[in-house]
């Protein structure tokens, strides 16, 4: 085992103020692990990062969905009206309501949605749930295969194929789950695992296999539809619309985030030991410039790396960087 290496620092004036340490790997479909920083084999929860894997079964089961549902069902989205409208819309069809979630009631990240229920007098739903889209894909499949019980029973048969998928493309038994903040289960592998599993979507073809077909459809509605995937301002869609269908990006809870990078067939996946999620964006940013997808003057990466810290008087204070000898 190898400690977690430092990644991202903030600097305040001539002081290093925090240090964020993490674990990353960056794997080709055909040619393994091409690099790795800290500890490749550390055991993590994949948290929201991974749900373009917690799709795969339904989509690869036959469930036809439009480009955008499928973006939705990848999504850890802000709740915006275009967000929660979709997902309304999407169990309308299935004859469905709100009741039928199972993800719990959450007050909507997008602010001008947060303030008109405020005005209004009204209580969040769980379509407001930045994950009610994964729940509402996890109902479709339930449904498509007449299952009976709760669709996020770990022991059922929705997460049953979920964790079967799972497995197959991190290529090893999860040594076990965690409950994730919307209810579902949530498999644990490692960091290669999870990289691993990413550098298959990334080689992923139309017309190669069912498998393959399903797995090129959920990547490329991610990059078709990155505002539905996670929402306005968010580090996710930025990068996603500036790299133009070159990569797709997904970050998790704690720190975790995948890119999926089909012109070369690579996957990435890091983790941020202290699970800070300015850290994550920062070192995602840092390895796609590496991986060229982005140049190191693109304005998603100055964003982001190499940022100014700005004080309430709007005067720059500090710096946010990648550490030395990090990528």
């Amino acid at each position: 085992m190898s400690d977690p290496i430092p990644m991202v620092e903030l600097w305040r004036g001539d002081l290093r103020e925090s240090v964020h340490l993490g674990h990353a790997v960056a794997y080709h479909s055909t040619g393994g692990v091409i690099e790795s920083w800290g500890d490749p084999d550390a055991v993590i929860y994949p948290r929201s990062s991974c749900k373009m894997l917690q799709a795969l079964p339904m989509v690869e089961a036959g469930v036809s969905l439009s480009s955008e549902r499928l973006a939705l069902a990848c999504a850890s989205h802000e709740g915006a009206s275009v967000h929660v409208n979709a997902v309304r819309g999407w169990l309308d069809e299935m004859g469905l309501s709100d009741d039928d979630l199972m993800c719990g009631r959450e007050r909507p990240r997008d602010r001008y949605l947060q303030e008109a229920l405020v005005r209004e007098g009204t209580e969040p739903e769980q379509v407001h749930n930045q994950c009610s889209g994964k729940h509402a894909g996890f109902l479709q499949f339930h449904r498509h295969l007449r299952a009976k019980g709760a669709y996020i029973d770990p022991d059922g048969p929705v997460q049953r194929a979920v964790r079967d998928t799972f497995e197959d493309l991190t290529g090893m038994k999860s040594p076990g789950y965690g409950i994730d903040g919307c209810a579902a289960p949530n498999f644990a592998t490692t960091v290669t695992g999870l990289a691993r599993a990413m550098a298959a979507f990334a080689a992923a073809e139309e017309g190669k296999s069912t498998r393959r077909n399903a797995m090129f459809a959920l990547r490329e509605a991610m990059m078709a539809h990155p505002f539905l995937v996670a929402g306005q301002g968010k580090t996710a869609s930025r990068f996603m619309e500036a790299a133009k269908g070159r990569v797709a990006v997904k970050p998790g809870a704690e720190g975790v985030y995948v890119a999926i990078l089909p012109e070369r067939r690579i996957g990435i996946a890091l983790k941020i030991m202290d699970g800070a999620g300015r850290a994550a964006d920062t070192a995602m940013a840092a390895l796609l410039t590496r991986f060229g997808i982005f140049k190191p003057e693109a304005y998603a990466v100055r964003a982001v790396c190499d940022a100014p810290i700005l004080n309430r008087a709007g005067v720059q204070v500090g710096v946010t960087r990648t550490a030395p000898g990090f990528v």
